[in-house]
């Protein structure tokens, strides 16, 4: 009786108050967190924000190779300052050298046969034709004085007809003789045909361009700086395949004299962008570390927003326009690929935008 009379309604009534203590106390707004870094300040009555992306002046070219291949030097060292037509890499080029033998060989095959036709007659080859010739005139008079005897004979019976006959085709065998060692000396002193002479230099041609092919191929193993700059990254390592469709590049390089800073802005903020408006980057993490920017270029094509800043409201799904600013390389401490916050003046917004 007593428990239930007296202890039951006391339990709830100390369940009750417990109750209301918690939903009180977990009703209580917390405390904000204090920032790790203080956020920047815009430093113009009405500004354009956006993230901005640090670059080098030439912008970050991705050096790749031309042709795959083994890796057999990686002379490239990150941070390297390199001149332009510096090597960066040298490519396996064994069978290719190997290649560029044959065709030089068949390029002195093919010379030597311009030259061997371009060279005739030989002096050699024609005493004995025109002696050839002197040989078949001797047999030419000889048949004709044969036969001017023969025909001289004024009894035909000292002479057959048979006899006469074969004189007769004497002659015109020595005059045939006489006709071919006359046209072949008349060949000889010609020297060679000019279609055959055509024929031969444009093989020799041919074999020139087959190798100065192997040739610029062996030049495209060699991967050179286009540009004089610095290496920001190597991601080849010698004894490595590098494979000339990869989208990972081998050599990433740029002019890092002065840096660029690529703004996107938002495409609800791109009419108020102005060509030449000045502005302010600040470091990421440290406010206190900013330059001022000097206007470079607008691209003129609004892109996908692929640059994220990590605030939890900030839309993934728009497009920006891309503002290029420039400042001095030893302005700040900062590095190409880190972001900045930046702001764009634009107190001039009203009376246009870019055009």
């Amino acid at each position: 009786m007593f428990i239930r009379k007296y202890l039951l309604p006391a339990l709830s009534l100390a369940g009750l108050v417990a109750a209301a203590y918690t939903v009180t106390n977990s009703n209580q707004r917390l405390a904000a967190m204090p920032p790790i870094a203080e956020p920047a300040a815009s430093p113009f009555r009405a500004q354009i924000a956006g993230a901005g992306l640090i670059e080098a002046a030439s912008e970050n070219i991705a050096v790749s190779t031309p042709l795959s291949g083994l890796v057999l030097e990686a002379p490239a060292v990150r941070g390297q300052r390199v001149k332009r037509g510096d090597v960066l890499l040298r490519l396996d080029d064994r069978d290719r050298r190997a290649l560029a033998a044959v065709r030089r060989a068949e390029v002195e095959a093919a010379r030597a046969a311009v030259a061997r036709l371009e060279a005739l007659p030989r002096v050699e080859d024609l005493p004995p034709a025109r002696a050839a010739v002197r040989a078949a005139q001797t047999a030419l008079d000889d048949a004709r004085a044969k036969l001017a005897l023969a025909d001289a004979v004024t009894d035909k019976r000292a002479v057959s007809a048979e006899e006469l006959t074969r004189r007769r085709y004497a002659v015109e065998s020595a005059e045939a003789n006489l006709e071919a060692f006359t046209a072949q000396l008349a060949k000889l002193e010609a020297g060679a045909w000019k279609p055959e002479v055509d024929v031969a230099r444009a093989q020799l041609a041919a074999a020139q361009a087959m190798l100065e092919q192997v040739e610029v191929e062996l030049e495209r193993l060699i991967v050179r700086a286009p540009i004089d700059g610095s290496v920001l990254q190597v991601n080849v390592r010698v004894g490595e395949y590098a494979d000339a469709g990869s989208r990972t590049p081998p050599i990433l390089m740029g002019d890092l004299t002065r840096l660029h800073v690529r703004v996107d802005v938002d495409e609800s903020d791109a009419w108020r962008v102005q060509r030449g408006a000045v502005g302010r980057g600040f470091v990421r993490g440290n406010p206190q570390l900013s330059t001022s920017l000097e206007f470079v270029r607008v691209d003129p094509y609004v892109v996908p927003k692929r640059s994220l800043t990590g605030d939890p409201v900030e839309r993934v799904d728009t497009r920006v326009l891309q503002v290029i600013y420039s400042f001095p390389a030893d302005a700040l401490p900062v590095f190409p690929g880190q972001q900045m916050d930046v702001f764009i003046d634009a107190a001039e917004a009203g009376r246009g935008g870019a055009k």
